[in-house]
């Protein structure tokens, strides 16, 4: 027999009891896995069996040299020193050495307990330190600190880890603060993972907001707020401060036990660390009516048997993770610090907000019940109003107020108002900049159910699809926070998109209507197995009864519900085919409802996956707003800017320039309006500073260079051949327009502006080349240098032959406007082809009102609003254009 545990019959037999304990673990788990707390007690199991085996190991090595036994603590941290030891974790050890003793002289034993564990199958990860090591606390290392705040004594020295304890507590009344704020951060950056949601197609069980490990923080905070507190009494504890008490919240165990349970499931089911639900393990969940309770089966939900509703299933998982989230961010909302883990919008300091409660800290503390007084959280609009405030401002409810408010629903409901008043509040909370957290958190509280009892289908309901990321209720609230976000600064392309959708939410008449319609257009889909946008409206004016709306109102936001898919069909026709926006725009029919649903639509498909909304999806939605609105109108140009200036467009851009009032109105007037929906104040302002130096240089240039698409503005006087001599530059430069527009006003400036992609990478390789580009298109604009000749100075390569054939098709339209006739050109999109057309549209004498270039892929879609004569373009005229104009596109193919 060789030294060593190995040959040690003690251990042997350790191990074999603790292999038999594990099989009637999993076998008993097996039996009861239905039952919620069967996961909890299956961890606990494990756990107690664990320390069974380390304390026989151990104990073995102390027989052979008893000073292990007196100046080493083999103690249990993280998951397993909380008595939770999943199926597949690691077995987290820690052994404690006195200070007396060397680690050499416990290293050997300590090899051959931890090979011990390995070989019984345990998946050990052990750390030795000395006690001063963990009497100190490293900023850079808070997991080390927060594992032993779980600490529990397994086997050895029980002097030694009373010591042990008594130092850790000096550290964490020492250092308590700096390792919340750490903590803080570390769930920050888990939530960030995630997108900040606990609303995943397939969650992690352990990491996601609302996981594991937002219980685990609940505990690790409670532990650190009593340390900071020990000595006090509990009438010193103010409200919000007391520290979470885990084992007096019912909610709360239930829904940790659930997963534990559902941990334990994918464990056993994979053998392995994997904490993924995914679609798979949803259904064999469902199935086995896994983690089912018996409020669960109060409220509905019955074990379904094989072949169960697997969407089902997770409704019942994510109210139990909604319950865990709601804990930790609340607890979290309690860290004494100026940076807390929501937004920096929590405010610091206390406030009398209104009658009734009160804002300390960032949280909301409703008044202490008067007696004969009564109490503010049975009264209704005292409720109301804290929710409007908390929409208004941004804050968190304290733990006390979120306990008030559950119990006290019963009297909220009794006393609650219908018809007008009820609009009053549900608008005042609607249109807050921070609606989305105010009615997640009423959600939660059941409060939102009871003022529309329609959301109630809806309540953590799942669309199973690879597309949708999360449940309809979330993708709710999603959708009403993008609406909000608008009024935001953002940054990049995204920022640029939102700036002018941004525009759309400003100029509404009743933007608490469109907010009334994010909330309800989805709320059929809890009822309807087929076309939820029917049901939905049938729910909506069963709401906006009980609201008491007028019949305008009434019939703008059921109309909306009902057509709330169809701008999102429509993007994927062809936006450019007058049919397309001609059928859309007979669904909407109003200005102000095209408005309402395109803000919409820009919300509700960001709201279906971070991802969803891409740059392309928001140029078409924006393209298709202003060709609907173009036709709403009759025209893009026949809408004008008149002289005066009077229209809410014209102010937003005087408002930059108050002193020079009447230059502004004079350079925009007759401008058509689609230049100010389409500009911000900030652009316009820049091109009537550069008209106003027409003196010094008759051209004026501006350019932006990006990598993906640079973009080129030119202000002048107007004059022939102008547009076609700029798009010629770009050509000979090498440069792909993607997108161009042409505005003209009643001075005859013209506002040119092209956006186009560097097929060579000219200006990306070469910084220099960038100035030469801008001073060679000033020197072709001024006269200095013909087009032509630089045209005929870029050598002609061989063009790729296109992956995508189209087809030329050219359509005019003299019904469009009551004064242009507008042509539009699909083409292959070839280098050169807007200047073939703009030279043959000049040589027909034709003046170009407005132009709208697009490119999709390898086609050119591009827009002409023309004149001849300063009318429109007769018949015989149109088909002597269309002639040549398929001739120049076929040439410059060639």
């Amino acid at each position: 027999m060789t030294d060593g545990v190995e040959g040690d019959d003690s251990g042997k037999t350790a191990r074999e009891e603790y292999k038999r304990s594990l099989l009637t673990i999993h076998g008993a788990f097996d039996a009861e896995s239905d039952a919620c707390a069967s996961g909890a007690a299956a961890i606990s199991a494990r756990a107690g069996a664990m320390d069974a085996l380390v304390g026989a190991l151990w104990g073995t090595e102390g027989g052979k040299n008893s000073r292990l036994l007196e100046q080493v603590a083999v103690v249990a941290v993280g998951g397993y020193g909380r008595g939770e030891l999943f199926p597949c974790s690691d077995v987290d050890l820690l052994f404690l050495l006195d200070p007396k003793l060397a680690e050499r002289d416990a290293k050997e034993a300590i090899r051959r307990v931890n090979q011990s564990l390995w070989d019984a199958g345990a998946r050990v990860a052990p750390v030795t330190r000395s006690l001063a090591e963990c009497e100190r606390f490293d900023p850079e290392n808070v997991e080390f600190s927060l594992a032993l705040l779980d600490a529990r004594l397994v086997a050895g020295a029980s002097s030694l880890f009373e010591r042990f304890r008594t130092g850790f507590d000096k550290v964490l009344a020492r250092e308590g603060k700096a390792i919340m704020t750490k903590l803080a951060e570390l769930v920050r950056t888990r939530y960030a993972k995630y997108g900040g949601t606990l609303f995943h197609l397939e969650p992690n069980v352990k990491d996601c907001p609302g996981g594991l490990r937002d219980a685990h923080v609940c505990g690790w905070l409670a532990r650190l707020q009593a340390a900071g507190r020990k000595g006090s009494e509990d009438k010193d504890f103010e409200d919000g401060e007391r520290p979470f008490d885990a084992a007096q919240d019912a909610e709360f165990q239930e829904a940790f036990c659930f997963l534990a349970t559902v941990r334990c499931f994918l464990h056993y089911r994979r053998e392995r660390d994997d904490n993924t639900l995914d679609w798979r393990a949803q259904d064999e969940a469902a199935a086995g009516g896994l983690g089912q309770t018996v409020d669960a089966a109060r409220e509905g939900w019955q074990r379904p048997g094989p072949g169960g509703d697997a969407a089902y299933w997770m409704r019942v998982y994510f109210r139990h993770a909604r319950i865990v989230n709601r804990r930790a961010l609340q607890v979290l909302s309690e860290i004494p610090t100026k940076r807390g883990l929501r937004l920096p919008r929590l405010g610091r300091g206390s406030k009398q907000v209104a009658q009734g409660f009160r804002v300390e800290q960032g949280r909301a503390i409703l008044d202490a019940a008067a007696g004969a007084g009564g109490d503010p959280a049975r009264e209704t609009q005292v409720v109301m109003r804290l929710f409007a405030e908390m929409a208004r401002v941004g804050f968190v409810l304290s733990r006390e107020t979120e306990d008030r408010l559950t119990q006290a629903i019963p009297w909220i409901s009794a006393d609650l108002e219908e018809g007008p008043a009820l609009w009053h509040m549900l608008r005042a909370i609607l249109t807050g900049s921070f609606a989305g957290d105010a009615l997640r958190s009423m959600h939660a509280l059941g409060l939102l159910e009871l003022l529309i009892p329609e959301f109630h289908g809806i309540d953590a309901l799942v669309v199973r699809d690879a597309y949708h990321r999360y449940t309809v209720d979330e993708h709710t609230f999603v959708l009403i926070d993008t609406l909000h976000t608008l009024r935001r600064p953002q940054e990049g392309a995204a920022g640029e998109w939102a700036k002018s959708f941004a525009r759309l939410l400003e100029d509404l008449q009743h933007p608490e209507l469109l907010f009334l319609v994010a909330l309800l257009h989805d709320t059929g889909k809890g009822r309807s197995t087929g076309l939820h946008a029917v049901e939905s409206e049938r729910m909506t004016r069963s709401v906006v009864a009980r609201l008491e709306l007028d019949g305008q109102e009434t019939e703008l936001v059921t109309g909306l519900v009902r057509h709330h898919l169809e701008m999102s069909a429509a993007l994927r026709r062809d936006i450019f085919d007058a049919e397309t926006v001609r059928g859309f725009a007979a669904k909407v029919m109003m200005p102000e409802a095209l408005r309402m649903l395109t803000l919409f639509t820009y919300a509700d498909i960001n709201a279906v996956h971070p991802d969803a909304l891409t740059p392309w999806k928001a140029e078409n939605l924006w393209r298709l707003y202003i060709a609907t609105s173009n036709y709403l109108d009759r025209s893009v140009d026949e809408e004008r800017v008149s002289a005066g200036g009077g229209s809410e467009l014209v102010h937003r851009v005087v408002a930059f320039m108050p002193e020079r009032r009447a230059e502004v109105e004079a350079y925009l007037e007759g401008f058509p309006e689609r230049y100010l929906r389409t500009r911000t104040p900030e652009q316009i302002r820049a091109h009537f500073e550069m008209a106003a130096r027409f003196a010094t240089d008759p051209v004026q240039l501006d350019f932006h260079y990006a990598p993906e698409a640079s973009e080129i503005t030119l202000v002048m006087r107007d004059r022939e051949l102008l547009f076609a001599t700029m798009a010629g530059v770009l050509a000979a430069w090498g440069m792909n327009i993607v997108t161009a527009d042409a505005f003209s006003n009643k001075q005859g400036v013209v506002v040119d502006s092209f956006r186009f992609t560097d097929s060579f990478r000219t200006l990306e390789m070469n910084e220099s080349e960038r100035g030469a580009f801008v001073r060679s298109a000033h020197a072709v604009l001024t006269g200095e240098e013909e087009v032509e000749k630089l045209l005929a100075g870029r050598r002609r390569g061989r063009r790729k032959a296109p992956k995508v054939e189209v087809s030329t098709r050219i359509d005019f339209d003299v019904d469009a406007s009551s004064h242009s006739t507008l042509v539009q050109v699909v083409a292959q999109d070839t280098p050169g082809l807007l200047r073939a057309m703009s030279l043959t549209l000049a040589s027909h004498g034709c003046n170009v009102e407005v132009a709208l270039v697009d490119t999709e892929g390898e086609m050119a879609i591009d827009v002409f609003y023309l004149t001849r004569g300063g009318a429109k373009v007769d018949r015989a005229e149109r088909a002597a254009l269309k002639k040549d104009l398929l001739r120049a596109i076929e040439d410059n193919a060639g």
